[in-house]
């Protein structure tokens, strides 16, 4: 090979060096993306450009805010998380087990009843009556029962008209019903409001423990289940148990329903939710109290009634389920001092009223 001739080889070799190494880039280069995307986090994975933006909507990697021209509480949020969270409280949770408790109770209360009767005043009635409440302690009573029975009952059917009434009523039937127990609901409300607070205190006095007899009232579980009764005062410790469970649910209620109800003083989701699970829970446990108390109240326990509707008992009644209180009548130490039972004739004796005709 002439000497003349390598100038034009090399030449050749660097001009086919450069062609291949070109072709290697222009085949390589697109690749590259392909391998990192094959060995990063979004390995295999096709990623839709849409799919950030639709997580961001729904809440899946935490509180994310948009915007918009709307002006408001959280108005920058498409799509609330927690309002996930809350529809399935109130459908998985509260619902069934709520009805289970309520149900519950019902179903003890209705055999106790067919197993123990009326529990019946020992030795009959005396004819001699006690005066043990106040009219203004009777008004507030059922001021505070009638306004409860409104909110329960109301409550009740928006909790549960979906699965009980549709079926009956039909879609605008219920519609109607709950749009009744809605506005009923919410206004009744405010004067349930100004009602307990006026009971807490009314009858405050008479619902503080005394831990001595209200212990051994609560381990012989007050007589219920046979054996003798328990000691107790003016107020058993069954009573003052209902009175707090009462009141302080009770202020449960107000304050989460208060909340529920003004939402234009700023409150967002999460202060309407957390609401909500007190106000249903506050109201479960009342309920549930108040079948029992409504129970021995009535049907449960002769005599008891008359003492919310008259202001009066019986003397035996009053000597079988607060001997304390009846002997600190009748040792005339008691603020509670009896009233005539009739309009006239006859006189105190022993802090017992005069005899009037049996009932």
């Amino acid at each position: 090979m002439s000497t003349n001739n390598l100038p034009c080889i090399r030449h050749s070799r660097r001009v086919v060096y450069s062609l291949v190494s070109l072709l290697l880039l222009v085949l390589v280069l697109p690749l590259i993306p392909y391998a990192v995307a094959e060995l990063g986090d979004t390995a295999g994975k096709v990623v839709n450009p849409g799919t950030q933006l639709w997580r961001d909507a729904r809440q899946r990697d935490g509180s994310v805010t948009g915007s918009t021209q709307v002006r408001g509480v959280e108005t920058g949020i498409l799509i609330s998380r927690a309002g996930e969270q809350w529809r399935q409280y109130r459908i998985d949770w509260l619902v069934p087990y709520s009805a289970l408790l309520l149900g519950g109770i019902l179903c003890i209360f209705f055999l106790y009843y067919l197993i123990r009767g009326k529990i019946r005043i020992e030795g009959g009635r005396s004819g001699q009556l006690l005066r043990r409440y106040t009219t203004p302690e009777m008004v507030v009573h059922w001021l505070l029962a009638a306004s409860f029975v409104i909110l329960a009952l109301s409550g009740l059917i928006l909790l549960y008209g979906r699965w009980a009434l549709i079926p009956l009523l039909g879609p605008a039937g219920f519609s109607l019903t709950a749009t009744v127990c809605k506005y009923l609901h919410n206004y009744v409300g405010l004067f349930f409001a100004v009602i307990v607070p006026i009971a807490f205190f009314l009858y405050l006095k008479d619902s503080l423990f005394n831990l001595k007899v209200d212990l051994k009232w609560f381990m012989r579980a007050g007589g219920y289940f046979g054996g003798e009764e328990p000691s107790a005062e003016k107020v058993n410790a069954g009573q003052k148990a209902w009175y707090w469970v009462a009141m302080l649910g009770g202020f449960a209620m107000i304050g989460s329903g208060l909340v529920l109800d003004f939402p234009n003083f700023q409150q967002g989701r999460e202060w309407l939710q957390n609401a909500h699970l007190i106000h249903t829970i506050a109201s479960a446990g009342v309920i549930a109290f108040f079948i029992v108390h409504l129970y021995l109240a009535t049907i449960g326990v002769e005599g008891a009634l008359e003492s919310m509707t008259t202001g009066h008992v019986d003397a035996n009644w009053a000597r079988q389920h607060h001997d304390l209180w009846y002997e600190e009548l009748q040792a005339g130490h008691g603020k509670s001092a009896p009233e005539p039972a009739a309009p006239a004739g006859g006189s105190h004796a022993g802090g017992i009223a005069s005899p009037v005709a049996k009932d």
